[in-house]
């Protein structure tokens, strides 16, 4: 899908790709990639070549990595929120032969450094780590820019790397996915399956694994807006077909009543049914909870009616999308298979199954989620998945609900569910929606409810559930 993308942009299209306050056509992507591989051959990368790519995302990162994939070249992403001790290490592993990066991105390392750690932004001096240049415009202290060179060289024709995405570890050992060239389009091809883009109709989305689908597809694209003022503005002039969000970006939207159309997708995070139910009664045509990990992009799907009619314990997540197998191992992990799988972890041998960390029940290609494996309660000797029990907690009126285990003495623990409700939302009436679910917990039953933010971590704001326990340790112990 990448390689028909890259063939179907030229030089002269005004045909819109990228919409926002600049709107870029696909000649400009088509002259930006052209530019960019020239320049990057000129460089002396070659296929099978790493190349850091510190570009905040947009017109410039999408054609350097589309360039780069058309060179047969391998790209590590570098993610500034990650902090300069563990990008040193991560890029250890990595050995770029060559970092691209925009003046914004490299001013976090030097002058700006002190207003970027506020923001949670963190680089190490580039220039320490591989030859750095710049991409767009450059400030002082900046690296050399990205010189132009000739015509780019004849697209590579083959399989290998594509894209290191470093998702875990620790500064001492890193760790990373590596995705394959073939690997890389099936998921794609995968995305756009989902979707269903329908050329010439705007998507909401800015992730790469929904724009490449979305152009490839002839369907322009437009990165929500942060603000759910903006974006309640972006949604009535764009209209767009689709929208992909964050659970948190949705609650946030959903929250300040921003109207949906369409439909629209969620990941990243845990999906509840209940904020799904949300989003169709905004005005969604449907509503998905997408199930993917960094290692498989996506691994399954289902849309809201369907879950909201499961009435068992655990999150149901949906089908296996085509190409997709599941095994459980003996102690309940689902593990995962198939042509869109990682191939390897970087360092590591190539792999058929990938660990996924969740606890899960699959029926014939349906999965249940039961929890995290990580997230075990021990309770009286009695093994407590919350994941397995989560779901039941999002009665109306609550948008995030997550059990955490309390130290309790002897190795014991006690459970304590932190239910945090919408905006306006009459407490009392929670509290009474929330007895039956309580009760039809059985031994799982919570030995205390907090209501309270759900503290939450991470770019995709997942729960935090070490902040969490320590927050129900405080409640409970102050």
């Amino acid at each position: 899908m990448l390689s028909e993308l890259i063939a179907g942009l030229r030089p002269g299209d005004d045909t819109p790709a990228l919409l926002g306050r600049r709107r870029i056509t696909r000649g400009d992507l088509a002259q930006l990639l052209q530019r960019y591989g020239g320049a990057l051959h000129a460089r002396g990368l070659r296929p099978g070549d790493t190349l850091g790519v510190a570009v905040r995302p947009g017109p410039r990162a999408l054609a350097m990595l589309l360039a780069a994939y058309r060179m047969g070249l391998r790209v590590a992403v570098l993610d500034p929120a990650a902090g300069p001790d563990v990008l040193l290490a991560r890029l250890a592993l990595a050995r770029p032969s060559l970092i691209v990066a925009d003046a914004a991105a490299q001013a976090v390392a030097s002058w700006a450094a002190p207003l970027a750690r506020r923001a949670g932004l963190a680089l190490p001096d580039l220039s320490r780590l591989a030859p750095t240049v710049t991409v767009g415009r450059r400030l002082p202290g900046s690296a050399p820019a990205l010189r132009a060179g000739g015509p780019p060289p004849p697209a590579f024709d083959g399989d290998g790397d594509a894209v290191i995405i470093f998702t875990s570890g620790t500064t001492a050992s890193p760790r990373a996915v590596v995705h394959t060239r073939a690997g890389l389009g099936t998921g794609m091809r995968a995305v756009a399956d989902l979707v269903r883009p329908e050329a010439g109709v705007p998507i909401l989305g800015g992730m790469f694994f929904v724009l490449v689908p979305s152009l490839a597809s002839g369907a322009p694209v437009a990165v929500p807006a942060r603000r759910p003022a903006a974006l309640a503005r972006q949604i009535a002039s764009l209209r767009p077909q689709a929208t992909y969000l964050t659970p948190p970006q949705l609650r946030a939207a959903l929250d300040a009543g921003v109207p949906f159309r369409g439909r629209v997708y969620s990941g990243s995070a845990p999906v509840s049914s209940s904020l799904l139910g949300r989003v169709r009664a905004a005005g969604a045509d449907e509503a998905w909870c997408v199930y993917a990990l960094t290692e498989v992009f996506p691994a399954a799907a289902i849309e809201a009616t369907a879950k909201a009619a499961h009435d068992g314990d655990g999150d149901p997540v949906g089908e296996l999308l085509p190409g997709v197998r599941a095994r459980l191992t003996p102690a309940g992990e689902l593990q995962l298979a198939g042509a869109g799988v990682c191939d390897r972890y970087l360092g590591a041998e190539p792999h058929e199954w990938v660990s996924t960390g969740d606890i899960a029940r699959v029926g014939g290609r349906n999965v249940v989620l039961a929890g995290r494996a990580k997230d075990m309660i021990l309770r009286r000797a009695e093994n407590i998945y919350p994941g397995l029990y989560e779901p039941s907690l999002h009665v109306p009126g609550v948008s995030l609900a997550v059990l955490v285990g309390v130290p309790a003495g002897d190795g014991d623990e006690d459970v304590v569910a932190i239910v945090e409700t919408t905006p306006g939302t009459d407490r009392a009436q929670v509290e009474a929606a929330l007895r039956e679910p309580l009760r039809r917990m059985g031994a799982a039953r919570p030995d205390r409810v907090l209501f309270a933010p759900v503290p939450l971590a991470g770019r995709s704001r997942k729960p935090d559930r070490i902040a969490a326990a320590a927050l129900a340790t405080s409640a409970v112990r102050p």
